[in-house]
């Protein structure tokens, strides 16, 4: 019912949109005849409006993945590089919260690890809201910075990189049986956002799954129970996402395709020196308003990526 449901809120969606385009060529044929100037622009700006409805909706429709409607967890790993891949962190942490604010979707810090002099050595924050998954798969793997370090006083240009991993929220709804035997649990107290409370007893949680060595963590919470509830959801999510990773490697591997993860699998650079350029390496899509991509406005290098993808499932 729930899947009838949203497959009716689908087509009235594309219905209405066929009506108001319909309305606006009768109303446009009609101020051309009259050639009525001021009417032309009001059509003209209804116009670009529907156009920009369109390239949403026809986004939406790539998204065609099982999971693809859920809620997205991400983390964000620092590479090597000290307080410079700390920093860069600390910006992908960034423009990925002002990427979900433009789209209306709800951003929350679940862990992160401050820098020893700044920024973050790795953060989790979950993006909930429709396709926020499927989005935010598209920005899964390494991304490079190359910029002068403000961190560096002879002004060098510095080469860092950060781990993205995206996974769906599966919820309660897909069953993974988790022996409790195979879980440690570290009880510390939270060193990020927080009341008092949080900040002053030991309230954060840290498990880790011991057959697999996936460590979670969970901090923003104000009780214990709380972050354990949290983080057992997060855990859940991600060996889940693993026994998915498996069958797609398998199947890669009959198919003879080349399977590459983790630090080796760059998708993306940001360069800010000597010149401005963000250039996917999967679509060959470039831009060189680093700062807007910076900023969160990531939507058509989440459209090319998926553009690219179709007929590859």
């Amino acid at each position: 019912m729930q899947q009838l449901s949203g497959l009716e809120a689908e087509i009235s969606r594309w219905k209405a949109l066929d009506e108001r385009a319909n309305a606006l060529l009768e109303l446009d044929e009609l101020a051309t005849a009259a050639d009525d100037a001021s009417m032309l622009g009001e059509i003209e700006a209804e116009a670009i409006e529907l156009q920009q409805m369109l390239a949403q909706m026809r986004l939406e429709l790539l998204l065609s993945g099982p999971h693809d409607a859920r809620d997205a967890i991400m983390t964000i790993h620092s590479g090597a590089g000290g307080t410079e891949a700390q920093d860069w962190t600390a910006m992908l942490e960034r423009m990925y919260l002002r990427w979900a604010e433009r789209h209306g979707l709800r951003g929350e810090i679940i862990d992160e690890a401050e820098g020893d002099e700044a920024g973050l050595k790795n953060a989790t924050i979950e993006i909930r809201g429709r396709n926020a998954y499927g989005l935010l798969r598209s920005e899964r793997g390494v991304h490079r910075l190359v910029r002068i370090s403000p961190f560096d006083n002879a002004k060098r240009r510095h080469t860092t990189f950060a781990l993205v991993e995206v996974i769906p929220d599966i919820g309660d709804e897909i069953a993974i049986d988790i022996n409790p035997d195979d879980i440690k649990m570290d009880v510390y107290r939270a060193s990020g956002h927080g009341g008092q409370n949080v900040q002053k007893n030991s309230t954060a949680i840290r498990l880790t799954h011991l057959p697999t060595g996936i460590t979670v963590s969970c901090q923003n919470e104000r009780s214990q129970m709380q972050n354990r509830e949290r983080a057992m959801a997060v855990l859940r999510a991600r060996l889940y996402d693993l026994e998915l990773q498996k069958q797609e490697e398998e199947l890669a591997r009959l198919r003879g395709e080349l399977v590459s993860a983790g630090w080796g699998n760059q998708i993306r650079s940001y360069v800010l020196h000597p010149y401005r350029m963000v250039k996917d390496l999967r679509t060959n899509w470039e831009t060189g308003n680093t700062t807007a991509v910076l900023d969160g406005d990531l939507d058509d290098l989440i459209a090319a990526y998926l553009e690219q993808m179709v007929g590859r499932a």
